[in-house]
């Protein structure tokens, strides 16, 4: 009878060989969803036997994996600045650079009772964080999507983080009615050119949620000119752009007459996020 220890050893022996990044770590979020035990807890436990009763649908989670379905899909959550979402195929699975755009946005100077708006908020991690993260300074929450799935997806996470939210099926703002002092927004940006060059995870996530036309800059250049009729005086928007994309996006807030416009690095250097502000 396998170990815990020697069932972790072998899946990650398993996951490395086809060729999974991490495979250590994915083997033991495996195991610990299995076991229902946290990570740390698998260390106390590394000589207690497996029965085949965990052993046998623990099988078909690292074979799920090992074909390259995502590890969040595999665990229907995800940590996000420091908090666990829902997570599965119905939206985008939330980056790390995102977490980053949450950090610079907070840093902004935002007056209190604030109107937000997430635009193409596919699971609402950036909204609700957001919303959360501000507390009693944050009046309102909206989360637009123009996938039904993706924002039936975002309502069940703000209910788990009993968040009030107010959730609009649209087209980037078509219906969007009033003026907010802070959107958000993470558009799809990768260019459809880029299609065959991405990884088996990413490429798990809804196409509607990756590619931006031609360059990736289709929808940002419609959504874009219509922001500032949206915006309160003074009011901020946040965008999560292609690390090539700065100044073309730079240019176009510009056009739309914000004022100033911000073009920030992400931690591993590559422009990746536009903030601007409405006059």
């Amino acid at each position: 009878m396998k170990t815990v220890l020697e069932c972790l050893e072998r899946g990650a022996s398993y996951l490395r060989e086809r060729g999974v990044e991490g495979s250590r770590r994915n083997m033991e979020w495996l195991l610990a969803q299995q076991l229902s035990c946290s990570r740390i807890e698998l260390y106390s436990n590394f000589d207690r036997p497996m029965t085949e009763q965990e052993l046998a649908p623990l099988r078909g989670l690292l074979k799920r994996r090992g074909e390259g379905e995502p590890l969040q899909h595999i665990l229907g959550t995800v940590e996000f600045a420091g908090r666990e979402f829902l997570c599965d195929k119905r939206a985008l699975i939330p980056r790390p650079e995102t977490e980053e755009m949450v950090e610079l946005t907070l840093q902004l100077e935002l007056n209190d009772q604030l109107e937000v708006l997430d635009v193409g908020t596919g699971s609402g991690v950036l909204g609700i964080t957001l919303g959360l993260s501000l507390g009693e300074r944050c009046a309102n929450t909206v989360l637009t999507d123009i996938s039904s799935a993706a924002l039936a997806l975002a309502k069940e996470n703000a209910d788990r983080h009993a968040l009030p939210v107010n959730c609009i099926e649209t087209d980037l703002l078509e219906g969007v009615v009033g003026s907010y002092h802070l959107i958000v927004a993470n558009l799809p940006y990768i260019p459809e050119g880029e299609k065959e060059t991405l990884s088996q995870e990413v490429a798990h996530d809804p196409a509607t949620a990756l590619f931006g036309g031609h360059d990736g800059l289709e929808i940002l250049r419609r959504f874009i000119p219509t922001i500032r009729g949206h915006l309160q005086p003074c009011g901020w928007v946040a965008l999560e752009i292609g690390s090539s994309q700065g100044p073309e996006v730079v240019a176009l807030a510009q056009s739309a007459g914000l004022d100033p416009v911000l073009l920030k690095y992400d931690l591993s250097g590559n422009p990746r996020f536009i903030f601007a502000q409405a006059p």
